[in-house]
């Protein structure tokens, strides 16, 4: 029986496939029984979060902080969206932080950010105190925006029909890398705004006035697989989770 059905995007499963997942799962449930009745089973119960590497920053630390003395042993692991819903449905990992992505059954999804993207610099730049910028007048710096989707091509031609000098635009991810850059290197970048919202509060990079800069949002999500059985550690970080969601959505 065919348990996938392959696109460009991943994989989705088949009605073979969510018909043969909880015996999948309990076999795996038992190997994973066996291998802690050898092992020594851990003293707390054990919950996984998966992420896309662009988005740990924003919720492995803020989560593990929040949960630190709670009942529960929080392992946290990073990998592209569409294999990271291919282990919740496995039951590998029991929440998800993903991009947006076509929507799975038995996979539920629920948007936790909504960022729009930005052009920063660090403080002192050149172009930091200048007001109504276009992208003509920031076409020649030196640039590294972020990897944060597809749209990020459009963005690099746009910038191509005003560039005249020879250096290259670098794409690059994750944030981390981008914000570096800007900081101790002085480039230009483009980014989620929320990626960069602590230097940004800080003071140490500046957020660019480009008057022309297309509406591109950056839309993560957070996601899990649906059951009958209620999982406690789940749903205390799925609160927590919320909580920083409903924070982010004031602070804009």
């Amino acid at each position: 029986m065919q348990l996938f059905q392959r696109h460009r995007r991943g994989a989705s499963p088949t009605p073979a496939c969510l018909t043969f997942l909880p015996a999948a799962q309990q076999a795996l449930a038992a190997i994973e029984s066996g291998r802690q009745a050898i092992q020594g089973a851990p003293a707390l119960p054990q919950i996984w979060l998966a992420c896309v590497p662009s988005l740990a920053p924003l919720f492995f630390g803020p989560i593990l902080l929040e949960l630190a003395n709670a009942p529960m042993e929080i392992r946290c692991t990073s990998d592209h969206s569409p294999v990271i819903m291919e282990m919740l449905l496995t039951g590998r990992a029991q929440l998800g932080f993903v991009l947006k992505c076509p929507a799975i059954a038995g996979i539920q999804m629920e948007r936790v950010i909504l960022s729009p993207i930005v052009a920063v610099v660090r403080r002192g730049h050149p172009l930091a105190k200048r007001h109504k910028l276009t992208l003509a007048d920031v076409a020649n710096e030196q640039l590294a925006p972020q990897f944060w989707s597809d749209e990020i091509r459009e963005l690099i031609a746009l910038l191509r029909t005003w560039r005249t000098v020879p250096s290259p635009i670098h794409a690059i991810q994750p944030s981390s890398a981008a914000i570096e850059l800007a900081l101790e290197h002085g480039f230009l970048t483009f980014m989620p705004e929320i990626a960069a919202a602590k230097q940004l509060k800080d003071g140490s990079l500046i957020k660019l006035d480009i008057i022309d800069l297309p509406r591109w949002e950056w839309e993560a999500m957070v996601a899990w697989r649906s059951g009958k059985r209620p999982d406690e550690s789940k749903q205390t970080v799925l609160r927590v989770v919320r909580e920083m969601a409903a924070r982010w959505a004031s602070a804009r």
